[in-house]
């Protein structure tokens, strides 16, 4: 960085818009320096891409260093949806050790969970589960016995249900693309399946989500033991937003990190279109 400084003396005397565009290279050669000690996106809390296990551990990718403890019996498979997938067998689990989760990336204005399952049998599965310290069941994302798929929020107690959406048709066997989102500021949560809404409702409170996950944070099982996830998992990516339907289907599409670098792109061409509009 101190180099890049250095440099910064001989362009002084370029044209404005020139320096800007130099300072922007040198921020971005810089943000590259430090990459793995960032997170991937202010609002992504969670992704489990499945890629990489190491011991009893399986890495987690967004930057912020959760990794999934393995419990039970949790093993890398190479028939992904991108690459790798985890296959859980019944009652094992990733625990994320909720009560160390900073407060910062506990989802409360709004959540987004969204990831590939390709489940052994119909039955009650949990994708996801955090309970707060007070008891509360803040978020069911679920493939349900009953043939559908639910999608549940919840502030804080006593169990004061912000949502609870049922729908689509729980299939075993194949690939299928789950999401839930919610936004506070919108008032609505969608549960989309293989990238069609196929339910929504408006918040029934105007509450935040339960603000900790202090009786834990798992993957694939409740935290009562109860709803294990048999099957495979991909790409799992958990928000502190509610993503749009169109985002929705570009995660589904191209995965996590295709999504992010075309947002990326996306800034950088507003960045671009500005400094040239002030030339």
């Amino acid at each position: 960085m101190k180099r890049n400084l250095r440099s910064l003396a001989s362009v002084c005397k370029l044209p404005t818009y020139l320096v800007c565009l130099f300072l922007i290279a040198v921020l971005w050669l810089h943000t590259a320096e430090y990459a793995s000690t960032e997170p991937l996106d202010p609002d992504l809390v969670l992704y489990f891409d499945y890629e990489e296990f190491k011991g009893d551990t399986v890495i987690e990718k967004s930057g912020r260093g959760y990794d999934g403890a393995i419990n039970g019996k949790v093993t890398q498979s190479d028939d992904g949806k991108f690459g790798k997938a985890a296959e859980f067998a019944s009652t094992s689990f990733l625990d994320l050790d909720g009560p160390n989760i900073a407060d910062d990336d506990i989802p409360t204005e709004g959540m987004s969970i969204v990831a590939w399952i390709n489940v052994k049998n119909v039955t009650d599965m949990a994708i996801f589960n955090a309970r707060a310290g007070d008891g509360t069941w803040l978020v069911h994302p679920e493939a349900r016995g009953d043939g559908n798929y639910r999608w549940l929020n919840r502030g804080p107690n006593p169990n004061r249900t912000i949502f609870d959406i049922r729908g689509g048709n729980n299939k075993a066997k194949e690939w299928i693309h789950y999401a839930g989102t919610y936004s506070r500021a919108d008032a609505l949560a969608v549960l989309y399946i293989n990238g069609k809404n196929v339910g929504e409702e408006p918040a029934r409170l105007d509450t935040p989500i339960a603000g900790d996950w202090d009786q834990g944070a798992r993957v694939g099982y409740n935290i009562d033991n109860n709803r294990p996830f048999a099957g495979l998992m991909d790409d799992l990516n958990v928000w502190k937003r509610g993503l749009t339907e169109e985002e929705v289907n570009a995660i589904m599409n191209d995965g996590v990190e295709a999504f992010l670098a075309v947002e990326a792109q996306g800034k950088l061409a507003t960045t671009w279109g500005k400094l040239k509009a002030s030339k």
